[in-house]
């Protein structure tokens, strides 16, 4: 019965890994102990053929034990087809024992049909573990799915729950949150127009300075014509008395001329004032044709008068290349002209820099302002051969409050502002070059139309 407790082992063992999950603890060791004493018989019977008769009892005891148990026990329902698979092999093997013990006779007449039989038991058997292991595996792995699936849909239905109380107390959050960034939104444009004054008043006293020196000029000429016109009155009034006609004309010639001169100046006090009224005020956003290069020009001498007012010690020398072929170009002149006095402002501080930190050199600050006309648009070229700009800082310079000035001396809108002015407001391109030790250089380009 050799092949018997094989199939013992091969019985229990597959119960034991297939139901594990589903038997109790008293099965697993019922399990364990016929799959033992299974591998014991057979060590047994196969050195010592004369237990033969003894242990082919056994394992017929075994197998209809484990018949038993598979048909009556419910913990096994899950592995009756085990039962199914088995059964045919253990009454033919049973029935054959029992005819050979009784009767010989019909034995050896029987013997043929009953060897066939149980080779078809066993063919029966085998195929029967095979399509049960098979269905097995797809029903555990149906099983499987399932269980993931119910699982899935539970933490899903459990997930939209939590999304449903998140959302809700998100909407929540969200809702204040906004209404303390519409408060802080408004706040921060408030504080915004209010830097941006204070920038604007900024670059109006350093215009002071050069605005003072610049209106001295007509003011001279208009109080020297004037005395002289006085003086010149006088002298008509005796020329009357004494009846020179000719000599009258003359001096209402001169007088007329002197007029003239003090009323171009007076015209140019009234410009320079209206500039820098201009300049202080808010920006009405109108565009106007204007001469970008006597605008330059203009804010080119107000900022240099203005640096030599406040700094008596500062010298630099400017140069002007002006292309006299551009014409009239569409800008808001109050605002252009805040970006000509931040860009010359920066470009004269450099030089001023340079200077003082190199006074054994020999060295000529120069700051220099070009005008070119290239296809349909202009630019407006700011240089000077200060320090440069270091190439770790070059990406930074426009962000708002970034400024490489000491605490007091920049407040870092400048060309922030500059480059909102020109990108945002004119449609243009504000762009940088720079070298260190030999200067930068800002490139204003403006559409003609």
């Amino acid at each position: 019965m050799t092949i018997g407790f094989i199939l013992i082992i091969i019985i229990t063992r597959y119960l034991r890994r297939t139901q594990k999950d589903a038997l109790s603890e008293k099965w697993h060791q019922v399990l364990k102990g016929l799959m033992i004493a299974a591998i014991a018989f057979l060590i047994i019977e196969l050195p010592f053929k004369a237990a033969s008769n003894i242990t082919m009892w056994i394992a017929h005891g075994m197998l209809l034990y484990i018949v038993y148990i598979l048909y009556k026990e419910k913990e096994f329902s899950g592995a009756r087809q085990v039962l199914f698979a088995i059964t045919p092999y253990v009454l033919i093997s049973f029935f054959n024992d029992i005819v050979e013990i009784l009767n010989k006779q019909l034995y050896s007449t029987l013997s043929g049909w009953l060897d066939t039989g149980t080779v078809f038991a066993i063919i029966w058997m085998v195929a029967m573990l095979f399509i049960t292991n098979r269905q097995k595996k797809a029903l555990e792995k149906e099983k499987l799915k399932v269980k993931q699936e119910e699982e899935q849909n539970r933490i899903i239905s459990q997930m939209k729950a939590d999304l449903e109380v998140q959302v809700a107390e998100r909407t929540s959050e969200l809702t204040r949150q906004k209404e303390e960034l519409e408060h802080a939104l408004h706040d921060l444009r408030a504080t915004q127009d209010q830097l941006i004054q204070a920038e604007k008043m900024a670059s109006l006293g350093e215009l002071t300075a050069g605005i003072a020196h610049e209106i001295q000029n007509p003011l001279n000429f208009i109080n020297n014509f004037s005395e002289v016109n006085s003086e010149l009155i006088d002298e008509m009034d005796a020329e009357i008395a004494k009846g020179n006609t000719e000599e009258i004309k003359a001096v209402a010639n001169d007088i007329k001329q002197n007029m003239e001169k003090i009323i171009y100046h007076g015209k140019r006090a009234d410009a320079i004032v209206k500039g820098m009224l201009q300049h202080s005020r808010k920006s009405t956003g109108q565009k106007e044709p204007t001469d970008i290069n006597n605008l330059a020009d203009e804010y080119l001498r107000l900022s240099y008068h203005g640096l030599r007012a406040k700094e008596k010690s500062f010298n630099a020398s400017f140069k002007t290349d002006f292309d006299k072929n551009i014409g009239p170009v569409n800008v808001v002149p109050q605002d252009i002209g805040r970006v000509f006095l931040n860009l010359i402002n920066n470009a004269f501080y450099a030089v001023s820099e340079k200077k003082e930190q190199n006074p054994g050199i020999s060295y000529e600050p120069t700051v220099s302002i070009k005008t070119k006309k290239t296809g349909n648009r202009v630019e407006i070229t700011v240089k000077d051969n200060g320090n440069g700009i270091p190439q770790n800082i070059i990406d930074k310079i426009f962000q708002p409050f970034f400024t490489t000035k000491p605490t007091g001396q920049g407040t870092g809108l400048g060309l922030s502002l500059s480059y909102d002015i020109v990108t945002k407001g004119h449609n243009g391109e504000l762009k940088v070059q720079s070298k260190e030790g030999e200067g930068a250089g800002f490139i204003i380009s403006l559409p003609l139309k």
